[in-house]
């Protein structure tokens, strides 16, 4: 099923059982901010992100070499070299994203990211695990994989967040490559580029949503309904800090930005809790800079 129609995806997703895979990655990696910059015609369709802002080389990938520490605690992370003639290179789940034997490449919008998707080492590194390889620029549309696309993999559905980076054609193309089950298409709000700063599924158990995020917020409480009562909504403000861009990469941890953990107020902690999840924090206010935060940075690996 892909379809625009939330009740009706509701309704399919309620009788699907969470036995389509494991809600969780068994590893993961980054790419290192190697020359960190911020790249000019990302910025022109990312709000979150100010040209006029200084940034620090130094102390980004001193962030983001705490990232990694922090995520291993849960399960293995490597890190491939950055690239400072792909400065946004260090947002990996954009590009590449993986299902059991399968690496999916993206097709992104902009150009100085289109170079990313040419990285011989990460391609390599997959096809030598024996994985098969699908090429999303071969197929028409535009997807920014777990940019543009929220996939809950326990039960095999996923959420596309339809704007300048993700087409209906581009999330089609996803849905096809990682076998899903279902897929629902929704427009982005005005200014909103990817699903994943406005919404995260938690382990296929819990959801963190901001309805602000959605063209139609009535989206957003249809998908709640399948979540609930483990469901933290957020305002506009705490999604400006990124508390939506959270990931769990272990049954019994979420991890947030320190910007998006210290935005949360203890009620919605307290959900987090019932739902079985600890907050973990990383601070990566000089990569947020950059327009993405924690969980933009993390490619998943099943």
């Amino acid at each position: 099923m892909i379809t625009r129609d939330a009740d009706a995806f509701v309704a399919h997703a309620r009788a699907l059982a969470p036995d389509f895979g494991p809600g969780c990655a068994s590893a993961a990696f980054l790419v290192t901010p190697e020359g960190f910059a911020l790249a000019e015609q990302s910025a022109s369709d990312n709000a979150y992100m100010d040209l006029s802002a200084a940034v620090d080389p130094a102390r980004a990938l001193a962030q983001h070499r705490g990232l990694q520490r922090a995520l291993a605690q849960d399960l293995p992370v490597i890190a491939f070299p950055g690239d400072p003639e792909a400065p946004d290179g260090l947002f990996p789940n954009n590009v590449f994203a993986t299902a059991p034997g399968r690496l999916m490449v993206g097709r992104m919008r902009h150009p100085v990211r289109q170079r990313e998707a040419e990285r011989m080492d990460i391609r390599g590194f997959f096809r030598a695990m024996g994985r098969e390889e699908h090429d999303l620029r071969d197929r028409p549309g535009v997807c920014e994989l777990t940019g543009s696309v929220v996939v809950d993999r326990a039960r095999g559905i996923a959420f596309a967040g339809l704007g300048e980076r993700c087409d209906e054609a581009g999330a089609a193309a996803l849905h096809d490559a990682l076998g899903l089950r279902a897929t629902l298409l929704f427009d982005l709000a005005p200014g909103e580029y990817h699903a994943n700063v406005v919404m995260s599924v938690l382990a296929g158990r819990a959801l963190v949503v901001c309805p602000a995020g959605f063209a139609d917020p009535g989206v957003a409480a249809a998908i709640a309904g399948l979540y609930a009562p483990a469901v933290v909504v957020l305002d506009p403000g705490q999604k400006a800090a990124f508390a939506g861009n959270c990931i769990a990469l272990a049954p019994g941890r979420a991890w947030f930005s320190a910007a998006g953990a210290a935005a949360l107020r203890d009620d919605q902690r307290a959900v987090l809790a019932a739902a079985g999840f600890e907050v973990g924090a990383v601070p990566l206010d000089e990569i947020e800079k950059a327009g993405g935060s924690l969980r933009c940075c993390v490619a998943e690996i099943y």
